[in-house]
């Protein structure tokens, strides 16, 4: 009888596995035999490939991204038993997207052909997962090799193409059944590896200029961030980290950093704004701004100070061009969807600056002390098809902040720092990421965390920051290679299917 259960555990073991993979363990060579573990079990529940393929999913995703929970248990105002079945609900929807690529797959090919055919499901499947209910992409399998050699393809076909030839590869093995087709899958995949290692060592950008970048990390309590009463405090917190910040050619305070509204704390701005002129240099902080005739608000970046190098005053005015607007926002955090029904039924669905408007998708890039630097706020560092859409020829560096004080102690954070050196290194861009309570980290343009100020601490940090021209083969191909890659290997499935 329990012999029954064993596929079906090792699904489930299988995907929470691959937890260790990712960051903060990065125990990247697990990814690839633990996928093949959970497909070998796929192909012995033939009749229940759907089934198969959401246990792997629950698996997965219980574990990568049982951060939420802290999220939900510690600041949604819910009893124990109701956020863990709000967990619960979102890892067995994710859950359904492993489970539809490998039900499509056993339902048109013979195993033989999956690791022709898998690639192209597992692909529409993360695609759709990336973009139903406003997409939630978060550990795709890819992200788990950023160390690997074949982090080496991220500059040509992106996370979204390392994903797609981790599945080749772990599909291969799956299905190895003789000591030749074990062969033939370790040899396809020492093959891409060393493809990986080779391009690994290939500059796709040249750097351009050094510039002297500091970082401000408050560390303010969660709990606290909008209580009114600490608004002042906060606020003299940032002040204070940043003397020591004001010889930099750019300073950067984290998402929100600023807890009045943006019209309420004008003569704070107007302080900041006219030292920062004075010291010769631009400083970039988060604040929400609110329209009080409409009614909207927004999550915003703002720059303060000097917007050009040789610029005649300071930029800063209310409502000023120089800004950028959240395009991509939270559900629940940043907007609640049918908020009539969910907002009385919890704390969790009321939380303050959970009504926020959407910037647009394509928006300038800030421009301040004469860099320019394409925005991404929080979440938004996870979407590449947005965060590359606002990079331009001229973009000197990607910025991106945060407030990950949510997930606590979690692998979170971790998560979210390897989301952003990906972005690196698919763009050809350093990153500077500045959040309230860390990871704070200097990312240059190959990816590597070349500073860091440790998670939990008051903190202030300063590095140089070398902003690079030109542009990667990923930046003109977008997705277009990775679907070229998968197309054809369907096109290949198709055709022996035919001939059989």
């Amino acid at each position: 009888m329990l012999k029954r259960f064993i596929p079906h555990l090792l699904l489930i073991l299988s995907g929470a596995s691959l937890t260790l993979a990712f960051a903060p363990f990065n125990l990247w060579l697990l990814t690839i035999p633990a996928l093949a573990l959970a497909l070998r079990q796929v192909l012995k529940l033939k009749h229940k490939p759907f089934m198969a393929g959401w246990l792997f999913g629950a698996g997965w995703f219980g574990a990568g991204v049982s951060w939420v929970h802290v999220s939900i248990a510690d600041f949604g105002g819910l009893p124990l038993i109701a956020s863990i079945g709000l967990m619960a609900l979102l890892c067995g929807y994710l859950a359904l997207y492993p489970a539809l690529a490998t039900k499509l797959t056993a339902r048109y090919f013979a195993p033989q052909l999956w690791p022709l055919a898998l690639p192209f499901f597992w692909t529409l499947a993360e695609w759709l997962r990336s973009w139903m209910l406003s997409g939630f992409p978060w550990l795709s399998l890819g992200y788990s090799q950023f160390e690997s050699p074949l982090s080496g393809f991220a500059p040509i076909i992106g996370e979204t193409g390392i994903t797609a030839l981790l599945v080749i590869s772990a599909t291969l093995f799956a299905i190895a059944h003789t000591k030749r087709t074990l062969f033939n899958a370790a040899l396809v995949t020492t093959c891409l590896f060393v493809a990986g290692f080779v391009l690994k060592q290939h500059a796709w950008v040249v750097p351009k200029h050094t510039y002297s970048v500091g970082m401000a990390q408050g560390n303010i309590a969660q709990s606290l961030r909008w209580v009114p009463e600490q608004d002042a405090p906060t606020m003299q917190t940032y002040w204070n980290l940043t003397e020591s910040l004001w010889d930099n050619d750019l300073i950067i305070w984290p998402e929100a950093a600023v807890p009045k509204l943006e019209p309420l704390a004008q003569p704070f701005l107007a302080k900041v704004n006219e030292r920062a002129f004075n010291e010769n240099t631009a400083l970039i902080t988060g604040i929400v701004n609110y329209n009080w005739e409409t009614d909207e608000a927004w999550n915003n970046l703002i720059v303060l100070g000097k917007r050009s190098s040789d610029a005649a005053y300071p930029d800063y005015q209310y409502f000023h061009n120089n800004r950028f607007s959240k395009h991509h926002l939270l559900p629940v955090g940043e907007f609640v969807p049918f908020e009539d029904w969910l907002r009385p039924l919890a704390p969790l669905f009321d939380l303050p600056m959970s009504s926020f408007s959407r910037g647009k998708f394509v928006q300038p890039n800030l421009e301040a002390n004469g860099i320019k630097l394409a925005p991404a706020i929080c979440f938004e560092i996870a979407f590449p098809r947005q965060v590359l859409a606002n990079v331009y020829s001229d973009t000197d560096m990607i910025i991106t902040v945060s407030n990950d004080a949510w997930f606590g102690r979690s692998h979170g954070p971790g998560q979210h720092l390897q989301i952003a050196q990906m972005r690196a290194l698919e763009l050809g861009r350093p990153v500077l990421r500045a959040t309230n309570n860390g990871i704070t980290a200097f990312i240059d343009y190959k990816g590597n965390v070349t500073d860091v100020l440790p998670q939990f601490e008051v903190g202030s940090i300063t590095a140089p920051v070398v902003a690079t021209t030109g542009l990667t083969p990923y930046y003109h191909l977008q997705d277009l290679g990775v679907w070229l890659l998968v197309i054809a290997l369907f096109g290949g499935a198709l055709f022996i299917r035919r001939q059989s």
